[in-house]
């Protein structure tokens, strides 16, 4: 079985050496390791799954990991700098 387009992997760090030695391809724009299209995908399988490209993933789906990675001051009197002036002046 060979794939028609590219599949992108969930390819950690430590590992993209194994994937590169398998054929899989870095796509820079997406930051992404993928399976180059006519290549068989079963060699990958450990990094299938996990991944997919952006244009696939559902559009809620940013806002609601952005607003997950929030994090909240400790202190109630923070004051955020927003750049203009100094908070404590």
């Amino acid at each position: 079985m060979t794939t028609a387009a590219k599949t992108y992997l969930n390819v950690p760090y430590a590992q993209k050496d194994a994937a590169k030695a398998l054929g899989a391809r870095w796509d820079a724009a997406n930051k992404k390791w993928y399976i180059p299209a006519g290549k068989d995908p079963e060699p990958f399988g450990q990094w299938l799954g996990a991944a997919e490209p952006a244009a696939k993933a559902d559009s809620a789906t940013p806002v609601a990991v952005l607003a997950a990675n929030i994090t909240q001051p400790a202190d109630s009197n923070f004051v955020a700098y927003d750049g203009d002036e100094p908070p404590w002046d």
